[in-house]
């Protein structure tokens, strides 16, 4: 089985008639993804790409009318905290969210009220996920993954894409590939998907790709070693990163040395992780255990 999204997927893009939302529906249904439907407010009764996707005026009139149970959002910052509060109201069952942008406190916000329902959230600015031939729900492209047992969770989207195509160039497959989102509030952390992982029969391994600031690889090395018996291999990006400079993404900043690179390094080590001087040794580490096991 895949982690979060599969072939039963049945996916309705938010903001579909944007210029965003309308190139990435085309993607996901190349690659195979189950789009049901769009919403655009003001836009329902037309049709969007050569897949002929119908679009709604509103998240609950899609899910009545297509059973829907995954939104991806394609929705401009100042819209996307209402377009996944909207989501979860229409009892969508996992929401990605690709928006870049949004301020922390409305994050912190949306994050204690999610808290309270049935609907996951997987972002904000994340590439989405790929369950290798199975479907794609967001940015990343499902070309360069290829259907096998290694699960992938990352907080960056670009060194995802590098250590997945990495793996799949030496024939490791992977059972699903998740961007957490890189911002300093996200909607599922670095443990709630490893936990997944591990209740996974078809995941055999686990990869983690982290980066500096925040506590999140500190507190993945504390539940691996406590709650994880699959091997896990990491890289953490920005072993050289000056204090107090954002590195790439808003939660890439290291504030004291709690979210340094050696910090983290350290305490994944402590856990058991394998941890990768540099990308591509990631899928060197990885084939070194799939060939001892």
């Amino acid at each position: 089985m895949a982690v979060l999204v599969d072939e039963t997927s049945r996916v309705l893009v938010q903001g579909i008639t944007g210029r965003e939302g309308r190139f990435h529906t085309e993607q996901m249904c190349a690659y195979g993804t189950h789009v049901v439907a769009g919403v655009t407010p003001g836009k329902g009764g037309c049709l969007v790409g050569d897949s002929q996707i119908p679009v709604f005026d509103s998240v609950l009139q899609a899910v009545q009318q297509t059973g829907a149970n995954t939104s991806v959002a394609f929705v401009p910052a100042p819209a996307a905290v209402d377009a996944v509060l909207e989501a979860a109201d229409a009892g969508i069952e996992l929401v990605v969210c690709v928006t870049e942008g949004i301020p922390v406190l409305d994050m912190v916000r949306l994050c204690a009220f999610m808290a309270q329902g049935e609907t996951r959230l997987i972002g904000p600015n994340t590439p989405g996920i790929v369950s290798p031939g199975r479907s794609s729900v967001g940015i990343m492209s499902g070309s360069i993954a290829r259907p096998g047992s290694v699960g992938v969770v990352s907080r960056s989207g670009t060194l995802m894409y590098e250590i997945v195509h990495a793996l799949t160039s030496r024939g490791l497959g992977q059972s699903t590939c998740i961007g957490i989102g890189g911002d300093p509030v996200v909607g599922t952390r670095f443990t709630e998907i490893l936990s997944m992982f591990e209740a996974d029969p078809e995941t055999k391994q686990v990869v983690l790709i982290g980066e500096i600031g925040g506590l999140e690889e500190q507190l993945a090395a504390d539940f691996i070693a406590m709650s994880m018996q699959k091997r896990v291999t990491a890289f953490v990006a920005g072993r050289s990163a000056p204090p107090g400079t954002r590195m790439g993404h808003a939660g890439a900043i290291i504030e004291g040395d709690s979210g340094a690179a050696d910090r983290k390094i350290g305490a994944l080590i402590d856990a058991g992780v394998r941890v990768a001087r540099y990308p591509d040794e990631v899928a060197e580490l990885v084939a070194q255990y799939a060939k001892s096991v």
